[in-house]
């Protein structure tokens, strides 16, 4: 690979990287498999930039990259990439006056997200990312159609959950 394709993919990589922690972050609940799932997208990322060709972003390739490494990982369970456990975040923030409300609202998404099949936590993820249903189209490698199809089945899903 040539020096200038390198240095083109580093600094994409460091301009976007907070987008594969995000999706680390979704997928896997401690530092250390954490660390191993980045390593594994990026390294998807160098295997696969030759082939890139800007048709789309490239933070949108991005996602796509590292949601499929990540599902694709998570389904061989090659590794032991445990999905991350939400009910054990805790919040540190304290006032005398704070009203837990949100908090509470937050922690019963999360284990409600947490309860969602790979394909369907990342839909939520890219819709959470306030992406548009082409973007999200472009990232699931799926119609714009079938994108909201299935994120209307995904919120309905979620309302059961949460509303049972």
């Amino acid at each position: 690979m040539s020096e200038e394709l390198e240095h083109s993919f580093i600094e994409q990589l460091e301009k976007h990287q907070n987008i594969v922690h995000k999706v680390c972050r979704l997928y896997t609940n401690n530092q250390d498999a954490h660390n191993d799932l980045f390593q594994e997208i990026t390294i998807q990322l160098w295997k696969a930039y030759p082939k890139f060709r800007g048709d789309a972003k490239f933070s949108t390739w991005m996602y796509r990259v590292g949601l499929n490494t990540a599902i694709t990982l998570y389904r061989k369970k090659k590794r032991t990439i445990d999905t991350q456990q939400f009910d054990n975040i805790e919040f540190k923030i304290k006032s005398e006056e704070y009203d837990d409300t949100e908090e509470q609202q937050l922690k019963l998404l999360y284990s409600a997200v947490h309860q969602l099949n790979d394909i369907e936590k990342a839909l939520v993820f890219l819709y959470l990312e306030d992406k548009n249903y082409r973007e999200i189209s472009e990232t699931m490698g799926i119609s714009e159609v079938n994108a909201r199809v299935k994120m209307n089945r995904v919120k309905t899903k979620l309302k059961t959950i949460l509303n049972p």
